[in-house]
């Protein structure tokens, strides 16, 4: 079975969040930025490394103990998130990458550690009412497959015919938009399981 020690975590949190209006990531959550959240989940997991994929407009993951690494500035696209963090740690010795999007601050760990026990070196993708989507897990077959993807639809492609384990819909609540993100301040806690204090 697959080691959390054998995986590299790539958090995406490189966008523009032009349907928030800028600045979604920093946007204050129970107490923190939205793109904490996610990353605090991610942090209590022991993976082989944590990357952050992120710009200007991002909370700060360094604190969280993540390696920054910066997209091409001339591509702004998800796509080239992607390829940024799978090249961070393409010449590393681990057996995949896991991709994580830093606006679903819902995500339960038990869920990536599902991912991770459900992976043998071929995608391993989250779905939610019939559609896959991150997180995902990828092995080190489908580095240049990650690379070499375009446009703002991200890996989707590759996860059509992938394994995938259900989540809910709550839980893999997404934020685009400031309405987004005031359905979550005003659900209980209780109904976000990766919210509560570090």
């Amino acid at each position: 079975m697959t080691d959390p020690s054998d995986i590299a975590c790539i958090l995406l949190a490189a966008g523009e969040g032009r349907r928030f209006g800028g600045g979604k990531l920093l946007a204050p959550l129970d107490g923190k930025p939205l793109g904490l959240h996610t990353a605090a989940t991610l942090k209590e997991i022991p993976f082989a490394a944590h990357i952050a994929v992120s710009g200007a407009n991002a909370p700060d993951f360094a604190g969280l103990g993540f390696e920054i690494v910066a997209p091409d500035a001339d591509e702004p696209a998800l796509s080239a998130s992607i390829a940024a963090g799978v090249a961070a740690v393409a010449d590393r010795d681990i057996a995949g990458v896991l991709i994580a999007l830093a606006d679903m601050p819902c995500v339960p760990a038990a869920h990536i550690h599902a991912l991770i026990a459900a992976f043998e070196g071929e995608p391993v993708a989250t779905i939610v009412e019939g559609r896959p989507q991150p997180p995902a897990l990828f092995g080190m077959r489908q580095y240049s497959d990650l690379r070499a993807l375009s446009g703002d639809r991200g890996a989707q492609s590759l996860l059509r015919h992938a394994r995938a384990l259900e989540l809910s819909a709550a839980e893999a609540f997404d934020v685009d938009t400031p309405a987004d993100l005031e359905t979550l301040r005003t659900t209980s806690l209780k109904a976000k399981p990766s919210l509560g204090d570090d």
